[in-house]
């Protein structure tokens, strides 16, 4: 069982820029899967982004490619979310999940555990 806590959410104006950060704890990451997800009011969880533990492949979302980087730290168990360039269409609550074994998925169903979550709001 992995426990995540996110953190770094908040309000920003359009334009600006936010990190988030997932800490993890209970077992190692290494060749799994971490990602990011978010759920705009409303709407769907969504996939943002995802990173291999063991090599430091990243993938994006297309909706945030250019904008976002996603990042990982070994030695403090925690993954990063760089959001620069925000939109008011990036306002969600962004969580970040863990997902068994190394093959990258962008779907809900196939992470394992999630965070409680942290709130985004870009306003215009």
């Amino acid at each position: 069982q992995v426990h995540l806590v996110e953190s770094g959410g908040g309000l920003v104006q359009a334009g600006g820029s936010l990190r988030l950060s997932c800490a993890a704890s209970g077992r190692t990451l290494s060749y799994n899967i971490m990602g990011w997800f978010r759920q705009p009011p409303g709407k769907e969880r969504e996939f943002v982004a995802a990173v291999s533990w063991g090599d430091g492949s990243t993938f994006y979302a297309d909706s945030v490619k250019g904008r976002f980087t996603i990042s990982r730290d070994g030695a403090r168990n925690t993954m990063y979310l760089q959001m620069n360039s925000l939109k008011p269409e990036d306002t969600a609550v962004y969580y970040c999940a863990f997902k068994r074994g190394p093959v990258v998925r962008s779907t809900v169903a196939e992470y394992n555990s999630w965070g409680q979550g942290t709130q985004v709001t870009v306003s215009s």
